[in-house]
């Protein structure tokens, strides 16, 4: 059924998943935006917003993601930290989260001395009906995945855009994997074999050469591949091949995600 839906809203310009995982859909009438429909950054804060004020409490220490929509989660945290007189310790996923912490002013730490965390905040690339992520757009993946093991609960927030029934519906970039830069043909090479499609080496943009991760990795986005593989067995195989530092799929972990959607409401959908 979910399938067929979604098959239909393409002619719509937009893909949403009514499977019934969802379990319900808020105004979050709070923040204003012009005209009927919410374009995708009010989409993408209404999401934070209503995320944040749903999983922070007070004394929490709070993983902080990557991406576009963590701007919005950022900020709503730090207003209400400052309104409410909240005390909350922030952990970054990345070099991008580490400077939105310190441009707000709010409290880092990290794994060293907090290990255990309440909550991690963070975006996606994609959502399957499973509530199975792909992640790692931004090349955060690793400790995007590790920050979040990490935390009794990982909340998703992102737009309608990034709401698919299988993976690769609308995410187009491929799963990306963290490779040891020596190893990136061989692994390369064993994919592609065993499970088609095509193992493309992430180039940068304003560097000569590859992209390289904030671990000092290469990035091989996988594109192309069968969106009906068992994701779970799946991962588990790629981990097990020499080189691979780990991969964008992020299966089981979620346990909420809140979608800002384009007529002003937010959707959530949970294991």
């Amino acid at each position: 059924m979910c399938q067929n839906i979604c098959n239909i809203l393409k002619s719509q310009r937009f893909i949403i998943n009514f499977n019934q995982c969802y379990k319900f859909t808020t105004n979050y009438s709070n923040i204003s935006f012009k005209g009927a429909m919410a374009n995708l950054e009010e989409a993408k804060k209404r999401a934070a917003y209503q995320a944040v004020d749903n999983h922070v409490e007070n004394g929490n220490i709070v993983g902080i993601g990557s991406g576009s929509t963590v701007i919005y989660a950022v900020e709503r945290l730090a207003h209400r930290i400052q309104a409410e007189k909240l005390t909350i310790s922030c952990i970054p996923t990345s070099f991008q989260a580490r400077e939105l912490v310190i441009k707000h002013k709010l409290t880092l730490t990290n794994l060293d001395i907090n290990p255990k965390l309440n909550v991690c905040i963070d975006g996606a690339d994609e959502v399957d009906s499973n509530l199975n992520l792909i992640k790692g757009g931004g090349g955060c993946l690793l400790q995007e995945k590790i920050v979040a093991s990490c935390a009794d609960k990982l909340i998703i927030i992102a737009d309608y855009t990034k709401n698919s029934c299988k993976l690769g519906d609308q995410y187009k970039k491929g799963i990306p994997i963290e490779v040891a830069p020596m190893a990136y043909v061989p692994i390369k090479y064993v994919l592609e074999s065993k499970y088609k499609g095509q193992l493309v080496l992430r180039m940068a943009v304003n560097k000569a050469g590859p992209v390289v991760t904030d671990n000092g990795n290469f990035i091989l986005d996988w594109k192309d591949f069968d969106q009906n593989l068992p994701w779970e067995q799946v991962n588990i195989e790629i981990l097990q091949i020499p080189g691979v530092i780990d991969t964008g799929l992020f299966i089981k972990m979620a346990d909420k995600a809140y979608f800002g959607m384009n007529d002003g409401t937010v959707t959530v959908q949970e294991r």
